[in-house]
């Protein structure tokens, strides 16, 4: 069941694209891995670069599309290899 939710997800945030490159962001690599436990998303993005800032922007778009994805109630974030990861990643899973 979980890898059916993962390959959902990996669909439903396909859409959201580099703003640089026009291209999606799983075809680009920046969706490193998706971890699913029952309800609970953890996705995690990273970078082209360490100083990408478009890397917010693109955090709260999958977060939003990976929310609506039926079988999903909470979803994680995490920024990985970004100067500004840790900063990045609270603001984007503030309750």
């Amino acid at each position: 069941m979980s890898e059916d939710l993962e390959t959902t997800i990996k669909t439903a945030v396909y859409p959201v694209l580099d703003p640089h490159m026009g291209i999606s962001i799983v075809d680009m690599g920046l969706l490193h891995e998706i971890n699913v436990d029952g309800e609970d998303v953890e996705i995690v993005l990273k970078p082209t670069n360490p100083g990408c800032m478009s890397v917010t922007r693109i955090a709260v778009q999958v977060k939003e599309l990976a929310s609506n994805v039926d079988g999903v109630e909470n979803v994680k974030i995490k920024i990985i290899d970004h100067t500004m990861a840790d900063t990045i990643n609270e603001m984007i899973n503030k309750e």
